[in-house]
């Protein structure tokens, strides 16, 4: 059945009233509430992919021997559908999420979703549920489809069965005062991910052991942490979450290159395209520790920024570690940096025209 997997809808018999999601959508936050349904749908290794349907948003009933909950066999992806101003709906490049999930699943030894059953469980899903996309700013309606090891057996293999689920949390602006330049602080104990290991599977264990770097960043002050290689301790790879940009003196745009420790941003991808489009060099490439540490005091380098879904495009003021600080320019959103994420904003918003097709039309 998984060839041709369509999901049924089951439409929620209590919904929240118009008040109820009115006063949500007034002040969504992130991640705290959550629209009136979900995508389900359950795979074993006797019948493939089945009973796939959106229901009505609730707990699920799970073993305490449920695998995930001891092996960690889990994966998930981040998504936004935007309200553009003629009250249509639109998400931003689901194919590409489609296709990481799939690899994700790959490396996590979990079935493979087919890519049209994962963009049917999002669009019937946003479609039932198009009165939870926020307008105005930059809100939007967050995606969270995510599957995981659900047999209820304490063994270490393959789960045998495994449970896929989307669900929709209303967003508000990430940075509802303004763009706020961050600090980042440097791992120097702690790394992300090894060759040969799950880096860039988007997969729950990576962010489980980046928190404790996260919580070190935090207890020095800084927003984030940037974590280095696994073997030489010496290359940038990315932040607990996010990737990473650096702009040159010579207006050239640099990101450390994919290395098989590093997740495949989807945001990162985008903004390759962009910052071609708007003219500047940009190329991808190993760079030091060393280099993003002088480069910032020499002015070599100009801009540092972090891209991902949550936050689109995030300045960097500052890099700390043990022993030091140094600031990027003059710590505030530089010029490119300004450029790139409002190019990218007016394309997901539907400001700017679509030259290379990301926004697909829900509603």
């Amino acid at each position: 059945m998984s060839a041709d997997l369509q999901f049924t809808v089951e439409p929620n018999t209590q919904p929240a009233s118009d008040d109820q999601r009115a006063q949500i959508l007034a002040n969504p936050g992130f991640g705290q509430y959550f629209s009136d349904h979900m995508a389900i749908a359950t795979w074993t290794r006797e019948n493939g992919w089945h009973d796939a349907r959106i229901t009505a948003f609730g707990p699920l009933e799970l073993s305490p021997a449920t695998a995930v909950f001891h092996y960690a066999q889990t994966i998930f992806e981040g998504m936004k559908a935007y309200r553009h101003p003629d009250d249509s709906i639109h998400m931003f490049r689901p194919e590409a999420n489609a296709a990481r999930f799939a690899r994700s699943a790959k490396r996590l030894a979990l079935p493979e979703l087919p890519e049209a059953a994962f963009l049917d469980s999002l669009r019937k899903l946003v479609e039932l549920d198009k009165a939870w996309v926020p307008a105005g700013g930059e809100t939007s309606l967050y995606l969270r489809p995510f599957m995981f090891g659900s047999d209820p057996f304490l063994g270490v293999r393959p789960s045998a069965q495994v449970t896929y689920c989307v669900i929709a949390s209303p967003a508000g602006s990430y940075f509802a005062k303004g763009v706020k330049p961050v600090r980042i602080w440097l791992s120097e104990e702690y790394t992300r991910a090894a060759p040969g290991g799950t880096g860039a599977a988007k997969t729950g264990g990576n962010y489980a052991s980046s928190l404790i770097a996260q919580a070190e960043a935090i207890e020095q002050g800084c927003d984030q942490v940037a974590f280095l290689d696994a073997v030489e301790k010496k290359w940038v790879e990315e932040l607990g979450g996010m990737n990473l940009y650096f702009v040159l003196d010579d207006n050239s745009v640099v990101t450390p290159e994919l290395s098989g420790t590093i997740l495949e941003g989807v945001t990162r991808d985008s903004i390759l395209k962009l910052v071609t489009d708007l003219g500047y060099h940009v190329t991808e490439r190993k760079i030091s520790i060393d280099e993003w540490r002088d480069g910032a005091a020499s002015g070599k380098i100009r801009e540092v920024f972090a891209c991902g879904t949550a936050a689109v495009i995030t300045p960097v003021a500052s890099l700390k570690w043990n022993g030091g600080e140094v600031q990027v320019a003059d710590g505030e959103s530089g010029p490119v940096t300004s450029a790139v994420r409002t190019a990218l904003l007016d394309v997901q918003y539907g400001r700017a025209s679509d030259p290379h097709g990301w926004m697909t039309k829900i509603c």
